[in-house]
């Protein structure tokens, strides 16, 4: 499992495929990977964005995304993942999540990447505050219905 907080724009295929040139080169029983990157868009709710923030408490942060990674490894048995997320100030197209997860199956490997990024979306500690034409404004964030958080 890796996790990483990036302040700065990066290139989410370049870390991938040095995460698994340096982790993942012995592990031979790797059948499938899934990977879901996130961007940003330019509008939300019907509003123009020109840019956004992205704020968090480090160590907690970490915390949440660490049992997240946990909960995902245990129920769908994956060999590996990887979460990387973007904090500060975001233009529109640039890359803000990326998540990835290695398992010997591929509905193990779509399974634990999906759960991991609607965890992360609706738990994690992140707080975002878009810039619009009218000024700022925070988002709130997007919580899971009960039937979703029953089948997570």
């Amino acid at each position: 499992m890796y996790i990483e907080i990036i302040n700065e724009e990066f290139d989410p295929w370049q870390k991938l495929v040095e995460y698994k040139r340096s982790q993942l080169k012995e592990k031979n029983n790797i059948g499938a990977c899934s990977v879901f990157l996130g961007t940003m868009r330019d509008i939300n709710s019907g509003d123009a964005i020109k840019s956004m923030e992205l704020q968090h408490y480090p160590d907690m942060t970490e915390g949440y995304l660490e049992k997240i990674v946990q909960n995902a490894t245990k129920k769908y048995k994956i060999i590996d993942s990887i979460v990387l997320h973007r904090v500060g100030l975001v233009n529109p197209s640039d890359p803000i999540v990326l998540v990835a997860s290695w398992s010997e199956h591929r509905d193990e490997a779509f399974e634990a990447t999906r759960q991991i990024m609607e965890a992360l979306k609706s738990e994690a500690p992140f707080w975002k505050k878009e810039a619009t034409d009218k000024g700022f404004r925070w988002v709130e964030p997007e919580m899971q219905s009960s039937e979703e958080m029953n089948e997570a």
